[in-house]
């Protein structure tokens, strides 16, 4: 009975995978950007907040002042630094004169909410482009690709935000998490089911954000102004998927397995405050993932059922392998390729690390 039971949930595991796989992550696998609508561009307001971010900032934000683009502003809400943060910013201030700053020197609510509300308060113009102090455009054209698609009835832009190749498997499987959740969160908006975006990457109106009553029906919760905004208003119709290389915006990943717990595990509990169906989804999704490995073992282990494993692992594998081929080429991270059966289990054991997380809350952003 025992042996039956675990069959039916490694089949029915494998098979769960695979129906997400081959019918909901090969839209990201095989999507094509189309050309942007024509029209003259818009004004930007570039939103940034930052606390005790003086070395970041030295570093990244020239590439948010050096964009090629006629008409924008960059906003920097200085959120209560004990750093020279502030100092940096009134250097930046002299030299550039589209760089506004924001000083608050109050404590504000738990997470930066209060903080990037102050910013978009501020914000001159109605397209909104947020990202992060650690973070770094990849081109001058950043602005250009990221507001081109925002016409019309779009009103939301989900950009792609990589971290940087480094050396070690802590980078190496930073840099596959975020490969899968955003195959996850891309996949979902190019079938009409947008639930997430990315702060360091993320578009949108100033209307919106404010005719939609902006954070405050989850400004209790620390995190989530990023995802947990776009859960909250975003739609098959005003929603786009921005994918073009000349608009990611790249970041340093954490440097410690102490530091990644940390930032993945507030990640994590803002999931829980997804619309519910949204949980549902990709709920099954991690369920199926660690249940095709988990009840895989055991069927080795204890009943010694050797080729039905393999013959299925072999199935899930070679499409599992082929989607992230295609899609970490065109997210032009294909030195990770090798490494996906290895990082695939990883992954999968990744959720046993970080299910007390789901307990927690987090009380801090930085």
């Amino acid at each position: 009975m025992i042996q039956e039971t675990l069959l039916f949930l490694f089949l029915a595991a494998t098979a769960v995978q695979l129906i997400y796989w081959l019918f909901v992550f090969s839209r990201l696998a095989f999507y094509r950007q189309p050309d942007p609508p024509s029209g003259p561009p818009e004004p930007v307001s570039i939103i940034i907040c930052a606390r005790n971010e003086e070395d970041n900032l030295r570093r990244n934000l020239p590439y948010f002042l050096a964009q090629d683009y006629p008409e924008y502003e960059v906003i920097v809400v200085n959120d209560n630094s004990s750093d020279k943060t502030f100092d940096v910013l009134l250097d930046f201030q002299k030299k550039s004169n589209i760089l506004r700053l924001i000083d608050v020197q109050v404590n504000t609510p738990r997470g930066k909410k209060a903080a990037l509300s102050k910013g978009i308060k501020a914000a001159k113009f109605e397209i909104l482009l947020l990202s992060d102090a650690d973070c770094r455009p990849a081109s001058p054209q950043w602005l250009v690709f990221m507001q081109a698609f925002i016409r019309d009835r779009a009103q939301i832009g989900l950009g792609y935000s990589p971290y940087f190749r480094g050396e070690g498997i802590l980078n190496a499987f930073i840099r596959f998490e975020t490969t899968y959740s955003a195959i996850q969160y891309l996949s979902f908006a190019l079938m009409g089911l947008p639930y997430m975006g990315v702060g360091r990457n993320l578009c949108y109106r100033k209307s919106l954000f404010r005719g939609s009553g902006g954070f405050d029906s989850h400004a209790h919760i620390a995190s989530g102004d990023d995802d947990l905004f776009i859960n909250q208003v975003a739609t098959r119709a005003n929603t786009r998927v921005i994918l073009s290389p000349q608009a990611f915006v790249f970041s340093e990943p954490k440097s410690s397995w102490r530091g990644y717990y940390r930032q993945k595990s507030r990640h994590l509990t803002t999931g829980t405050s997804y619309r519910l169906a949204h949980q549902l989804a990709l709920g099954l999704l991690s369920a199926s993932h660690f249940g095709h490995y988990a009840c895989g073992i055991a069927l080795i282990l204890f009943h010694s059922s050797e080729s039905t494993v393999f013959f299925n692992y072999l199935a899930r594998i070679v499409v599992v392998s082929a989607m992230y081929i295609l899609i970490l080429r065109k997210l032009h991270d294909s030195s990770l390729i090798r490494w996906i059966p290895f990082l695939d289990v990883l992954y999968a054991c990744s959720y046993l690390v970080f299910a007390p997380a789901l307990l927690k809350t987090k009380e801090k952003w930085k």
